[in-house]
């Protein structure tokens, strides 16, 4: 019979078998030195020789009562029986397994590989059905089948997104990333009330520099029950953020830097955190320039109404130049960078004017 070998984490060799060994091999052998046959072991246990034959023969299973019969017939302890048992039958499992798994190797190919593995969130394997349960377990999920199931599930709304289709791997891993990191940060459970307070903090926190209000940012969404994770998008993936709730008292927002600029980032959390407010726990929401719907419609107004409220509205309809911008932002408590933004999706001032006056984000400039 022929070995397969598996490269474990430390760098050394493990032996798998690609075959499975029946306890009744063992048997055998041990009723062979006690000069005993099938028959007369059929005698002692009390069980008919079709059975002992197709126990000897893998094929019916060896139960525990069967191993106490034979701990007393043949003086070997029931635990080895019960244990040959039990490995035979996970072994016999995983052989399955392997063959039902080499059937969808071609998968792997739409899964962003190189970027999970330079990011450490998956080793590289040489042997391929080896990197194929090292996907799925990063993924969470048994199997292909089972991943199609559930990252294709119509309660992840990206699957509405016309910008993301085909792109469901590269958005899943992101987002997968994203809820291993959520899941390190402890949260107080999540208040509805206790996070709006925080928002409001949040939003005085916009005037500061990015290494002065990222951690503090963090800080105010874990102490109201949201796990905020910043994390680079994955190639393939064109997210700017997304909102999941992970369990009923704990809520995750992920955040790209996509863009750039301080104005698109505070937009993006704040659209988040409406998801968080105002929709239901059981859908995910990964959003990108291209989404739409009443909920996207919906976060998007309260990002807007949130950084500038609408009783502001008319005073920003009249801004004509960068110092006008910067006092009106002074008097309402939000960076002029945002004011900008605003201007540019509003359509009071082109989208190449007033830039200047953005924050730059870029990941060395974000705290760990």
């Amino acid at each position: 019979m022929g070995e397969k070998k598996t490269v474990r984490r430390t760098g050394r060799y493990a032996y798998r078998p690609d075959y499975a060994v029946p306890p009744g091999n063992t048997l055998q052998e041990t009723i062979d030195a006690l000069g005993m046959d099938q028959k007369e072991l059929a005698l002692r246990t009390g069980l008919n020789k079709k059975t002992i034959n197709q126990i000897i023969k893998g094929i019916h299973p060896l139960t525990p009562e069967t191993a106490l019969r034979l701990e007393r017939s043949t003086g070997v302890p029931a635990v080895m029986w019960n244990n040959l048992e039990s490995n035979y039958r996970d072994q016999l499992a995983r052989l399955l397994d392997e063959e039902t798994l080499a059937e969808h190797m071609d998968w792997l190919k739409s899964v962003p590989l190189k970027e999970l593995t330079t990011r450490g969130l998956i080793q590289p394997c040489k042997e391929k059905l080896e990197q194929l349960r090292q996907v799925l377990k990063f993924y969470g999920v048994a199997n292909v089948e089972a991943w199609h199931q559930y990252w294709e599930q119509p309660t992840f709304a990206f699957r509405k997104s016309p910008s993301f289709e085909g792109k469901t791997a590269a958005i899943a891993a992101w987002l997968r990333a994203c809820e291993l990191a959520a899941t390190d940060i402890e949260t107080e459970p999540f208040s509805k009330k206790d996070f709006r307070t925080s928002l409001k903090k949040a939003r005085q926190l916009t005037t500061q520099e990015p290494s002065e209000y990222i951690s503090a940012l963090k800080d105010l969404c874990s102490d109201s029950g949201v796990a905020l994770v910043l994390l680079k998008e994955i190639r393939g993936a064109p997210i700017s953020g997304a909102a999941k709730w992970l369990h009923k008292d704990k809520a995750m927002i992920a955040l790209t830097l996509r863009g750039k600029r301080n104005d698109r980032f505070w937009f993006s959390f704040f659209h988040e955190a409406g998801h968080i407010v105002n929709d239901g726990k059981k859908e995910t929401f990964v959003d990108s320039d291209e989404n739409k719907g009443r909920q996207e419609e919906r976060a998007d107004r309260f990002a807007a109404d949130f950084l500038i409220p609408r009783r502001h509205l008319k005073e920003l309809e009249t801004l004509e130049d960068e110092e006008e911008v910067n006092e009106f932002a002074y008097s309402i408590g939000v960076h002029p960078g945002i004011v900008v933004g605003r201007l540019q999706n509003d359509g009071l001032l082109d989208w190449s004017e007033g830039n200047d006056l953005k924050q730059t984000l870029d990941w060395d400039s974000i705290p760990a």
